[in-house]
This record gives structure tokens, sequence and C-alpha cells, in this order.
């Protein structure tokens, strides 16, 4: 007889059911691995847009767009895309439209690639300037929680949210030859 516990559920799965809860209609993404599990449900779900954006800043024009047309969006990205997107951010505050950016981590705890590391620093700093509340998390317990609240916040007190997604949470990247 196997006294084995059930596996918890994947964070990756709790996030995208809340994305579902909250009526999140688009994904806007740029490829990267530690959304790949989000993007492929996101692709899966008849309910949900999910389409790649050829450079992180045309997702700030994608969440504008869709709540113009009276959607929710949400926009998933890596930290190394961030310096990509800070002029467009100017749109949030002048057009007053809900966002919430999933953002990996890159640059941090083991990281391989030495051209990770300055963005990784500047992420936090370059979005709060630009007047996004911006939370991190590295627990997988609490990121279901975290977007529940960023979406909260974005869509119910209109303030822009950045999760940034700790890249010990998402694991180590190994650099392959």
């Amino acid at each position: 007889m196997s006294h084995d516990t059930p596996a918890a559920p994947d964070w990756r799965d709790q996030v995208f059911e809340t994305f579902r809860r909250n009526a999140v209609r688009q994904v806007a993404y740029v490829p990267d691995a530690g959304h790949s599990r989000l993007i492929a449900r996101a692709h899966a779900d008849p309910d949900i847009t999910a389409y790649p954006l050829s450079t992180e800043e045309e997702g700030i024009a994608a969440a504008c767009g869709a709540w113009l047309g009276g959607q929710r969006a949400v926009l998933l990205m890596q930290s190394s895309g961030v310096g990509n997107c800070i002029n467009l951010l100017s749109l949030i505050e002048n057009c007053r439209f809900p966002l919430l950016m999933l953002v990996t981590m890159r640059g941090e705890w083991g990281e391989f690639n030495p051209w990770q590391v300055p963005m990784g620093r500047a992420v936090p700093a370059a979005l709060s300037m630009m007047g996004l509340s911006v939370r991190r998390v590295e627990d997988p317990a609490r990121m279901a929680d975290e977007v529940q609240a960023g979406l909260d916040d974005a869509f119910l007190a209109d303030q822009p949210v950045a999760i940034l997604i700790s890249q010990r949470l998402l694991g180590r990247k190994q650099w392959t030859r």
C-alpha cells in the first residue's frame, strides 16, 4: 500500500486558474522558458487568446487595446525585455488603462550569463520609477495569491502592477552547448 501524498499543484497552474477566475481573455507574451507552461495553457484554452509579441513594448499597447475592446489582458515577459518597455509605459499614466505584467527574472541567483545581470538589477527600480507597483515572489505557495492581488489592483484599483518572479522560483538555468 502506497502512502504517497499527491503532489501539490504547480504554481503555474494555480496562476492560470486565477486568470480564468478573473476573466483574463488575452495573454500577450514574448516567448520565455519561465512562462512556457502558462503560455501553453493559454493557447489550449478556447476562452483565451494567447499571442506572441515581436518585442515587449508591443505588450503595453496590446493591454491598452484589450481594455479598450472590453477585455482583460496580462503581459508575460522576461526581465531582459523591461528596458524595451520604458518609453511606452508612459501610456499608462496618460491613458489610464489597467496593466498586469508577470516578469520572469534573470541576472539573479545562479545566473550563468553576465549579460543578464545589469538589467536584472535595474528592473525593480525602472518599473517603480515608471509608476508601477512592483512586487516580488520567491515562494511558489504565494504566487497565485500575489497574482490575484495584482489583478485586483490593476483592474479594480486602477494601479499598474508588475510581479517579478524570482529566478530562484524558476530554477537555475543551465548553459548547454
